[in-house]
């Protein structure tokens, strides 16, 4: 089984919380690792049908059996469960009682929002993070190789071709997960909805194009990337709220929580293709962010992260608050480091002048050292900045 960063994290709110949920999108290995670190508790899937039924038709016998705690699997699949559990927490505060996982964002929190609010500890688990992949730390998976597999975890302990899962995933994704949420009329429609996104990748999100190109209404796109954001298979990043006396972008960018993924979507297939594919930048910038999430909710912490651009076009590709000053993260996908790209990296601090920290650049190559008043990060040293912060 792959060790995963989350699980200090897990523990620490198992041990203050009478309810632990963990979200997070299909595949990502919820059930596997909430049975692992649990194994002490009776498991429950409620994707089984028949404990569904025996759930709906006598929920006291269902719960009976489970006074002690259990790890409820698919939690969103029966809605009362939430306000069951909230007396039977409520008579009886032990921490760590009941894990609740669930796929469905939007489902699971929308349950726990209206019952257990204050006597549960969320967490949300992501596909692997680089540092939780044994073929990228014994460096036997190249930068190309690892956006073209992501982190799915089955792609790094199963023998399966990332072309043949992803294909599975999709048309899994969308018969079992939008199709409750959404009335779609048209499959491929949606499909090509999600090319056009992964198109769009790193990029400022104009929600009335992307639905020009995908033929649907404004209100339409809007409503298909809400499911997608609370599915976890994407993040809008926002940009950053203060002024600095410049006109803002108002904007988000659109980012894949996989870049497997977004690669798959963009029809690249192989490493000489990605290689030389126009969205290589930004599907490098794509895997940083994602790094950079992974790690704030491994940790049990919010994103907050932030992109930043004004009119005149001065730009930070990642902003984040370290107290009361700025961490900005410039970042290029090259292997080497000239001298535009290290004032690209100056370039970024001075709108926020004396609250501005040595910024950071993180880039396609190997060696990890500081220029001109500029950190440099090789891509197999992203945790080393990550975990500084």
């Amino acid at each position: 089984m792959l060790t995963r960063s989350i699980t200090p994290t897990l523990h620490r709110l198992a041990a203050s919380f009478p309810v632990l949920a963990m979200t997070g999108p299909r595949q990502s290995g919820k059930t596997t690792l909430a049975r692992a670190q649990f194994a002490d508790k009776p498991y429950v899937s409620l994707e089984d049908p028949v404990e569904r039924a025996f759930a709906n038709e006598d929920p006291r016998g269902f719960l009976a059996r489970f006074s002690q705690g259990a790890v409820f699997d698919e939690a969103q699949r029966w809605p009362d469960l939430f306000s069951h559990l909230q007396g039977m927490v409520d008579d009886d505060r032990r921490p760590g009682r009941f894990i609740l996982t669930g796929s469905q964002q939007f489902g699971l929190l929308a349950g726990v929002t209206q019952s257990l609010a204050g006597r549960v500890g969320m967490t949300r688990l992501l596909p692997l993070a680089a540092t939780e992949i044994p073929a990228v730390t014994a460096r036997k998976l190249s930068l190309d190789g690892l956006m073209l597999k992501g982190g799915y975890p089955a792609l790094h302990t199963q023998p399966v071709e990332p072309s043949d899962w992803f294909a599975s995933y999709i048309a899994t994704y969308v018969e079992r997960d939008v199709r409750q949420v959404l009335n779609i009329q048209s499959l491929p429609t949606f499909q090509r909805f999600l090319r056009l996104c992964a198109g769009r990748t790193g990029q400022l999100l104009n929600v009335s194009a992307l639905a020009s190109e995908a033929g649907i209404t404004a209100n339409t796109a809007k409503s298909w990337l809400a499911v997608l954001e609370s599915s976890d298979l994407i993040h809008l990043l926002p940009p950053y709220y203060r002024s600095f006396g410049k006109r803002l972008v108002k904007m988000p960018k659109l980012y894949f929580h996989d870049i497997g993924l977004a690669c798959w979507l963009l029809g690249i297939r192989s490493e000489e293709v990605l290689a030389l594919h126009p969205l290589r930048g930004a599907l490098f910038e794509n895997w940083v962010v994602g790094e950079f999430i992974k790690a704030r909710y491994n940790r049990g912490q919010p994103a907050e992260l932030y992109f930043w651009r004004d009119n005149n076009g001065l730009e930070a590709d990642l902003i984040f608050e370290q107290g009361e000053h700025l961490q900005m993260v410039e970042i290029k996908s090259g292997q080497t480091i000239t001298s535009d790209i290290i004032r690209a990296g100056q370039r970024a601090t001075r709108m926020a002048e004396d609250d501005a920290l040595a910024p950071w650049l993180i880039y396609g190559g190997d060696e990890t050292y500081e220029r001109s008043g500029v950190k440099i990060y090789g891509w197999r040293e992203i945790h080393t900045a990550i975990g500084s912060n």
